[in-house]
């Protein structure tokens, strides 16, 4: 019992490290950005993006690299249904959110095409090195449409401010607290996993998933309560591509991943859930707030049937 009660209050420590590391690691690394004349642009879509997703980085790599193919790619996969359930319906929830063409159709329909692709890659239990290049390379990819099509950052959207000398120590900071807090965060939820009777890939696609959405949900929750739908809905729609994509293609080329039989359950909910929030989004241009709470009850929903079978 006691062993349980340390690892739950080390996974609770994680998460907390999480959460105020990659706040600070944006806040230092967007300033620092601007000090060397870094646009907006570049800045929100390196920085500010990588920020969001660092937690899910640090958790998923270093779950490649220990070998805990589960929790690598669980947590990615809990990640995004948990940021299209319960931040993106508990966001219009509490305000409706305005939606746009490019954001329904073009990232939208991104974030199905990648869901569907990483389903087929995963039907054999199996992530290959081949596999992880292909994902990364499409990172890549989005990347160079967003700068050719010339998207715009709201400069209210990036920490204000000029770089200082505390800026420094202050990223190193952050970098440590979302690394350090990533692997506590692998140990201590693999350690409770092994104790309670649970697989790693429940706890990942549930408890650590929710803990590496700190951010997004933080975020979001702000944009949503200031109006900026626009960023609201990117924030969460480019983590999601961010996590598979880049994240998951990192843990792919790192490690060839085996994962559990039971995983194709979560990984076809995933794929549910993008197709539910994208068509949300485009019903009158907007996810209403009953369309928010349609989307928090399917994935309150299923974490019922992750804990119940």
């Amino acid at each position: 019992m006691a062993n349980v009660v340390l690892n739950l209050v080390l996974l609770i420590l994680s998460i907390l490290l999480l959460w105020k590391g990659s706040g600070w690691l944006v806040e230092s690394a967007s300033r620092i950005g601007r000090r060397f004349n870094m646009s907006d642009l570049t800045i929100g879509l390196t920085i500010v993006a990588f920020g969001t997703s660092a937690p899910e980085f640090a958790v998923t790599v270093s779950a490649a690299i220990s070998g805990k193919a589960d929790i690598s790619v669980g947590n990615i996969v809990g990640s995004n249904i948990f940021n299209l359930g319960f931040i993106l319906g508990g966001c219009a929830v509490f305000k409706a959110l305005k939606t746009s063409p490019s954001i329904v159709y073009r990232d939208g329909g991104l974030l199905i095409g990648t869901t569907l692709m990483l389903t087929y890659m995963l039907h054999d239990h199996y992530l290959s090195r081949i596999e992880g290049i292909i994902l990364f390379t499409g990172l890549i990819g989005y990347i160079f449409i967003l700068f050719s099509q010339k998207k715009t950052t709201d400069a209210s959207d990036i920490p204000a401010g000029i770089a200082t000398w505390k800026d420094v120590p202050l990223l190193l900071v952050g970098i440590a607290g979302v690394v350090g807090g990533g692997h506590l965060l692998v140990e201590s939820s693999s350690e409770l996993a092994r104790m309670m009777g649970l697989s790693e890939w429940l706890i990942a696609v549930t408890i650590v998933a929710a803990g590496t959405s700190a951010p997004e949900f933080a975020t979001s929750l702000m944009a949503a309560a200031k109006g900026r739908h626009g960023m609201s809905l990117g924030n969460l729609v480019g983590s999601d591509l961010f996590n598979l994509l880049g994240v998951l293609g990192l843990a792919g080329i790192i490690r060839n991943m085996q994962v559990a039989e039971d995983s194709m359950s979560s990984i076809y909910m995933l794929v549910g859930m993008c197709v539910l929030a994208v068509f949300f989004m485009r019903t009158g241009w907007k996810i209403s707030k009953w369309e928010g709470a349609v989307l928090i009850s399917v994935g309150l929903a299923r974490w019922i049937i992750d804990f119940a079978t």
